[in-house]
Formats: C-alpha cells, sequence, structure tokens
C-alpha cells in the first residue's frame, strides 16, 4: 500500500509542466526578438495568439515614416526680396538640423527643410534662420495639431504657424473668404497626402502671457504644403494574412481623416463594410452608440492619445482581444488599458516603453503579424505539452491503478514512474517548444478569449490515448506473466516508455500525418527522442543500472515485442488524425452543400 501511494503520488503530479511552459515561453520571446520584437512581459508571448483587434498608428508603422513634399501653394500677398513667405516659414517654423548627410530630427520637418534645399538651393535654410532670430515657441502638442514660433523682422515680431489645415483655418482672419483653400485640402487629402497650412501675422510688440490663447489667432493664411509618406512595402501582404487569420487591422492616426481612408484603401484596411471616424466625431457620439459601431470602424483620424483609451474599452466591451500601438507618453494609458500594448522602439518614449506589453523594434506594423504568428504556434506547443504530459501522467495513473483491481501485481515501482517522469516526459516534452508552425497557422480563427486549454477534443485525447497505452501497458505485463517471463516487469517499463516516445512524435501536428510533416523537421525534438532511447536501453542493459532501477537485460525478442506493443500507441494517434481530417471535410461539404 506504501508504494502503491507513493507510485499513485509520482504519477499523478506532473512535475515538469510549469518548468516546460516556462520554457516554451522563454524560446518564444528569443525568437520573436529575433524577429524584432522584445517581449517584456512573458505571458504576452502565448496572449500574442488570440489577438482578434491590432489597432495600429499609421506613420511609421504602416508606412516609411520618410516624408516628402508633393506640392505646394503659396498666397502669394507678402514676399521677402522676392521670396515668398511659404518658403521662409518652412525653414523658421522648423527644428530641423543641418547634417554632413543631410537634415536631422522629425520626418515631417526635415522633409520640408529637404525641399526648401532643393528649390533654392543649399544656404537658404540656414540663412533664414540666422536673419530671423527665433525668440520664442509654443511647442506642438496633440489638442491643438499646431506649432507656433516667434522671430525678429525688423522693428516688430513675425509669428508662424503651422499644422493641421483644418485646425489652424479656423484660427484665420478671414476664413470665410479662404473656403476654397479647404477644398484644395479635401482634394489633396483624398489622394494619401498629408496637408500641413502655414500661417502667419505680424505684431508690433508681445502680450506678457506667450500661450496659444493669446499668438494663435487672426491669421493670415501663408500657403499650403501637401506630403506622402508611402506605405510599408510588405503592409499589404501582412493585412493580407491578419484577414485570413480573422484578425480585424485597424488605422489609428492624428492625420486628415481624407488622408487616413485613401491610405488605408490603398494598403487593404478599408473595406465594404468599413466606417471611419474623427476624433472630433467620436467626442460627440454616444457611449453607447459608439459602443454599437466600433466593430465596423476601420479607420480613426485625429484621434487624441485619451481616444485610444475610450477605443480598446470600447472594443473589449465586446469580448474582443486588443492590442494597441503607442509611442507617446499619452498612450501609457491605452497601451496599459490593451490586452497587448505595443510600444515603437524607434519613436517610442521610456514611458510609453514601460507601459507595454512588448516593443516593436522596427516599428513595422508586419512585425506584429509575425509576433501574433508566434503566439499562435507557442500556445499550440503548450497545448501539445499539456496533451503530452497529460496523457503519459495518466497513462501511469490507469497503470498503477487499474493492475491491482484486475488481480495483477503491481506493475511499477515508484523509481521507474520517476524515470519516466523526468526523463520520458522532460526531455521530448521541452523540445516540444522547437515545434514549428502548423502550416494552417494563419489561416484560422484567433482562439476564444479565456478558452480552456482542453478545448477541441484535447481533454478527449488525454482521457483515451491515456486508458489505451495503459491498456497495452497491462496486456504486457498479463501476456508476460503468462509467459512466466521472469522480468515482466523491465518490460512493461519498457512498453511505458516507448509508448510515450511514440505518442510525443504523433502529436507534433493535430492534423498532419508524421510522413507528411517530415521527421525531421523538429531536430532537438528527434534528438531528445533518440537520447531517451539510448538512456532506457542503459537502463535495461547496464548492470549498475539494473541495481538502481531493479530492471533485468530483455533478449532481442523481448525487446523487439514491447517496440511493436509501444508503437501502437504511435498509431492510434494517427488514425485519430484521419478520423478528425475526415469529419472535417465531412462538415466543409455540408457547408458548401448549403450554400450552392
Amino acid at each position: 500500500m506504501v508504494l502503491l501511494s507513493i507510485s499513485l503520488a509520482v504519477a499523478a503530479v506532473p512535475e515538469a509542466l510549469p518548468a516546460l511552459i516556462t520554457i516554451a515561453l522563454a524560446f518564444g520571446s528569443s525568437r520573436l526578438a529575433k524577429k524584432n520584437v522584445l517581449i517584456r512581459k512573458l505571458p504576452a508571448v502565448e496572449t500574442l495568439g488570440a489577438v482578434n483587434y491590432i489597432c495600429s498608428d499609421k506613420t511609421g508603422t504602416l508606412t516609411l515614416n520618410k516624408m516628402s513634399v508633393f506640392q505646394t501653394i503659396d498666397n502669394q500677398e507678402f514676399k521677402d526680396h522676392d521670396v515668398n513667405l511659404l518658403f521662409m516659414s518652412m525653414a523658421l517654423n522648423n527644428d530641423a538640423i543641418k547634417s554632413k548627410d543631410g537634415y536631422i530630427g522629425d520626418p515631417t520637418e526635415t522633409a520640408l527643410a529637404q525641399h526648401l534645399f532643393i528649390s533654392m538651393g543649399s544656404g537658404h535654410y540656414e540663412d533664414f534662420r540666422a536673419k530671423y532670430i527665433r525668440i520664442a515657441e509654443i511647442p506642438f502638442d496633440s489638442t491643438r495639431k499646431a506649432m507656433t514660433t516667434i522671430h525678429s523682422y525688423d522693428n516688430r515680431y513675425l509669428i508662424i504657424t503651422k499644422g493641421a489645415a483644418e485646425n489652424i483655418f479656423n484660427l484665420l482672419s478671414d476664413a470665410e473668404n479662404n473656403t476654397k483653400w479647404l477644398d484644395t485640402v479635401s482634394a489633396w487629402s483624398s489622394k494619401g497626402q498629408r496637408v500641413l497650412l502655414f500661417a502667419y501675422k505680424f505684431l508690433d510688440s508681445l502680450p506678457a502671457d506667450l500661450n496659444s490663447e493669446n499668438i494663435e489667432k487672426n491669421l493670415k493664411l501663408c500657403g499650403l504644403v501637401s506630403m506622402i509618406d508611402p506605405p510599408r512595402e510588405e503592409v499589404k501582404k501582412a493585412i493580407e494574412e491578419c484577414r485570413s487569420a480573422g484578425i480585424v487591422p485597424v488605422m489609428i492616426t492624428g492625420d486628415h481623416l481624407g488622408t487616413a481612408v485613401a491610405i488605408a484603401k490603398d494598403i487593404g484596411i478599408w473595406h465594404k463594410d468599413s466606417i471611419s471616424l474623427s476624433g472630433p466625431e467620436l467626442k460627440k457620439m454616444d457611449k453607447e452608440i459608439f459602443r454599437n459601431c466600433v466593430e465596423r470602424v476601420s479607420v480613426y483620424a485625429r484621434v487624441s492619445p485619451e481616444q485610444k483609451l475610450d477605443i480598446v474599452a470600447a472594443l473589449q466591451s465586446k469580448n474582443l482581444f486588443v492590442s494597441m500601438t503607442g509611442d507617446g507618453v499619452n498612450d501609457a494609458p491605452a497601451l496599459k488599458k490593451a490586452n497587448i500594448g505595443i510600444a515603437m522602439g524607434i519613436t517610442g518614449t521610456d514611458v510609453s516603453k514601460e507601459a507595454a506589453d512588448m516593443i516593436l523594434l522596427d516599428d513595422n506594423f508586419a512585425t506584429i503579424v509575425k509576433a501574433v504568428k508566434e503566439g499562435r504556434r507557442i500556445y499550440d506547443n503548450i497545448r501539445k505539452f499539456v496533451k503530452y504530459i497529460l496523457t503519459c501522467n495518466g497513462a501511469e495513473i490507469w497503470t498503477i491503478l487499474l493492475a491491482p483491481l484486475i488481480g495483477l501485481p503491481m506493475p511499477l515501482l515508484p523509481i521507474h514512474i520517476l524515470w519516466i517522469n523526468l526523463v520520458t516526459d522532460g526531455l521530448p516534452g521541452i523540445s516540444l517548444a522547437s515545434e514549428k508552425a502548423e502550416p494552417d497557422i494563419m489561416n484560422r480563427p484567433p482562439r476564444a478569449a479565456g478558452e480552456s486549454l482542453f478545448a477541441e477534443g484535447i481533454g478527449i485525447h488525454i482521457l483515451w490515448v491515456g486508458l489505451f497505452m495503459a491498456g497495452i501497458t497491462l496486456f504486457t505485463q498479463a501476456w508476460a506473466i503468462g509467459k512466466s517471463v521472469e522480468h515482466w516487469q523491465t518490460m512493461v517499463f519498457t512498453v511505458l516508455a516507448f509508448s510515450q516516445l511514440g505518442h510525443v512524435l504523433s502529436i507534433r501536428s493535430e492534423r498532419t500525418f508524421l510522413y507528411q510533416q517530415g521527421i525531421f523537421t523538429n531536430l532537438p525534438l528527434i534528438s531528445a527522442v533518440l537520447l531517451t532511447v539510448i538512456l532506457q536501453l542503459l537502463v535495461i542493459y547496464l548492470p549498475l543500472a539494473n541495481e538502481i532501477f531493479d530492471t533485468k537485460p530483455l533478449t532481442i525478442k523481448e525487446l523487439l515485442v514491447c517496440i511493436v506493443l509501444s508503437s501502437l500507441v504511435f498509431h492510434a494517434v494517427e488514425c485519430e488524425k484521419w478520423f478528425k481530417r475526415k469529419k472535417e471535410l465531412k462538415y466543409l461539404n455540408s457547408i458548401n452543400h448549403t450554400l450552392s
């Protein structure tokens, strides 16, 4: 009874499972690092597999973040020594720094400086900035979407404001007479161009309090600048992969709504049922109305960081698993709220990186899709661990529990069970972490949030394969005792160990047969299986091991019997795949018949 209790206790506890899961997550994190994804929180590696909404920034993530000026229109009301004020404003309201390799700074500002260089030649950028000294600045912020600089100009002060066209248009003194400019903004934006509006005014004296309310008013229109930021080449394919994987990509940007929609259509985010929302529209919208339509919104434009939090909350209220990208300090709450917060490694602030679960080292949307694929692979491999270890432990329990009930002596010693748990379970189990992704991994919908590890028939598999393995083991015991084999316990020990190795080979894929998958596609696993076989043979044939494990050498015939009997588990699980594929094919045929 003491031996029975110890054996059951050893067999029942899957002591390798926590270590195997941690190792799988660590391996996944290492592989993701090679794909430009830095994991900050280890559980996020597995959580990636459940993502069904990816809310992504546009600039730098979906696009290259390599701005270039496409076209300009100036108001031609003011010139300084035959140089129009728009060009001068592009130089003065700019923080780009000249270097030997070009200009360094924000991509928008370096593009403006580069255009000035192309249009007017070298030296003018620095000449303007030296001649009209900047004496004050009102920095850009996401609410105003504008930046203002103040410069000395003869005996007056020149105020230059640049930013989002529709925002600055409301600050003009003669906005009513300039509606034609808004038509130009709409036309350019509809072609995917980003439009900046420059405005100016002169002041004889400056107010004591230099803030946006005092300075940014009664401005005169200086001109428009359109810029293009081409989409990344790999983004279209990544978005197609998202669609096939049941993941909905959503664009969130601070750009004009027309620009955002045009780019969304170009790269495939926009579809026939899509709708778009701007930040001001979202602000006015009732929360319940927004919640009801949130799944149809493909593009958000002119959105503030605070509204990102509302978007995440609305999607999560629909039981959706959301990933959100961000790079600014104000993006931190949304990154924290999202199921997977993704910070930008190149443009992201330290605060956003601290709040995120993972960091994109290349700020590329396609990298997110690669991370999701890796997350699915890791989750699949964890499910294989659970299936393998619990099936094997179940077989051990059934073997020890049923043997006395059917009149057989104790089939295994505690040291045999411990050996199987540590060696036969451990080495191949760890190697399952290296298993490659299933061929259809990105052609199936994300798993449901909170889905059990025993879903999709894994619980039934653990039960029936465990019983089948135990049945073969007990049959071996009964046959060997019936044949008066003195070392029957060694045969039982060997059959159970080899059965588990056959099981691990067959569960490498849930649908693909081993001969289709390729035996050597997971070299660590094959190496672990071969090493385990060698160790098991040493336990059987090495005299010192015979004393420790209470085993006896088997004859060649007896060893072959053990190998043949243990291989039945492998073939049984391969047959399970055949039945599963046949059932799926029948289901698909019934759907096609219904549709036709």
